[in-house]
């Protein structure tokens, strides 16, 4: 009987949202999860046709990036996967190099369960650039997956994938800022929304798209945002943020990402980022503690450490 009604309880929807709800708020159980070589110090040359990389995933502190556990792929194959999105614990997973038939999973590392999507019978033309985001939409309580591809000829085409219903949808209404040319550099996914990153000409903007009520609107950059590099998208205290390692420090020895978000339709500039001068700096982004995440390679050694700013 005790069993009965505990499976029920932990089974229901309500428990499911507080249990999700306490973790996201107190960030409990937030690890990295990366696609790694098993021994960090092992170098691989390129060149060899036998030198082939085994890699595995592996799950990291969020705060001190100490190894934490091993996981087991869901797919034999490990070596041309990307992630394309997280979020409660759920992990989308598919090719490196996207094509419109990509194979996709939802994976949940925890359980060691994963679900492919189906395949899309809406879509049956070659695109030129596939993109693909995934999250949760508090909005319509579910994950959705979004996909976007372009023809040579800039023509655009939609797909939401629904978890709940198991099914893609082609979204049909494109809004005319769109049926155009323009570049697309990086992107992100925040309650349910995909946000990408365009270049039209000299302007750029950023697009959304709301996975649930299917609409998109465009936000221009701030007047500083003159070019793509070193330029992200992510989320900072719950609002979408603009990184920008473009200009100079004023102080010595010291670098600065410049740090904008979005607040009511409008870019506020906040407070940069500064940190000690090094040549091989990368942003990743932002953390879920709000700190900027940074990469420093070390071309001498061939590695590369994780920082937090």
């Amino acid at each position: 009987c005790t069993c009965k009604s505990w499976s029920d309880l932990i089974g229901s929807s309500g428990f499911v949202s507080t249990h999700l709800h306490r973790n996201v708020t107190k960030h409990a159980h937030v690890y990295l999860l990366c696609l790694h070589h098993p021994n960090f110090e092992c170098q691989n040359d390129n060149d060899d046709p036998y030198d082939i990389e085994e890699l595995q995933w592996s799950l990291f502190s969020n705060g001190t990036f100490v190894q934490f556990s091993n996981l087991s792929h869901p797919l034999e194959n490990t070596e041309h996967y990307r992630i394309y999105g997280s979020s409660n614990g759920l992990v989308c997973i598919s090719d490196e190099i996207l094509n419109f038939d990509s194979p996709i999973y939802i994976w949940n590392p925890s359980v060691r369960k994963f679900r492919t999507t189906p395949t899309s019978t809406n879509i049956n033309i070659k695109f030129s650039y596939v993109a693909l985001q995934f999250g949760f939409h508090p909005g319509v309580d579910d994950y959705k997956a979004v996909r976007m591809m372009r023809t040579n000829k800039n023509a655009l085409a939609v797909e939401v994938y629904s978890l709940r219903t198991d099914s893609w949808k082609i979204i049909e209404a494109i809004p005319p800022w769109l049926k155009c040319t323009w570049k697309n550099h990086k992107d992100t996914f925040f309650n349910g929304v995909a946000y990408h990153i365009i270049e039209k000409g000299p302007i750029f903007s950023i697009m959304s798209f709301d996975s649930g009520s299917e609409e998109f609107e465009e936000f221009i950059a701030p007047d500083a945002i003159c070019g793509p590099w070193g330029l992200c998208i992510d989320i900072y205290k719950e609002q979408i943020c603009l990184l920008c390692r473009y200009y100079g420090c004023e102080e010595d020895g010291m670098e600065k990402v410049d740090l904008w978000v979005l607040q009511e339709k409008r870019w506020k500039q906040l407070c940069p980022f500064i940190f000690p001068w090094d040549d091989w700096n990368v942003t990743i982004g932002i953390s879920i503690d709000d700190e900027l995440l940074m990469e420093i390679r070390d071309f001498d050694k061939g590695v590369a450490n994780l920082y937090l700013c």
